[in-house]
């Protein structure tokens, strides 16, 4: 994970809030962390499963 492209949403801001960031480039998975402890442990979630997540928090 130590070469991954990390980014926060663009809800977040540069106060360091409570803040998750996804990475991206893997296929099929998506790697959450928190953004405060980078060097902590990283959730990995399938694709489709965060999809799912990501549009019911939408909605």
């Amino acid at each position: 994970m130590s070469s991954a492209s990390w980014f926060k949403s663009s809800y977040s801001n540069s106060d360091g809030g409570d803040c998750v960031e996804v990475a991206d480039g893997l296929p099929d998975l998506v790697p959450v962390r928190d953004s405060k402890v980078q060097e902590g442990p990283v959730l990995l979630f399938r694709a489709a499963s965060w999809a799912a997540f990501v549009a019911d928090v939408k909605g």
